[in-house]
């Protein structure tokens, strides 16, 4: 499964700046195990997670059915990141 296009596919009609979504697979401590490391600008972040997690948790789920659909044994993580535009002075938003 392509996570990433999948990943892009969920999360591109929540978000405002879908272009400056970064979603990258990182190293995992075990074969079975897949971490998937999601980043947006703050406001972004902050619409994928939801209040109390609910959206990302929805997205977990959504991608642990697809791993299921496939026959698949692999415990997909996702981890969610933001980061901050330069603000048009210069200086940090």
């Amino acid at each position: 499964m392509d996570y990433e296009k999948v990943i892009h596919t969920l999360i591109d009609p929540m978000v405002e700046h879908p272009n400056e979504i970064i979603i990258r697979q990182m190293p995992s401590p075990s074969d079975r195990d897949v971490t998937i490391l999601i980043c947006a600008d703050d406001n972004d972040t902050k619409r994928l997670i939801g209040k109390r997690g609910v959206v990302a948790n929805a997205l977990r789920e959504v991608i642990r059915i697809g791993t299921k659909a496939e026959n698949s044994s692999l415990r997909i993580h996702l981890k969610f990141e933001s980061f901050q535009e330069e603000g048009l002075d210069g200086e940090n938003a």
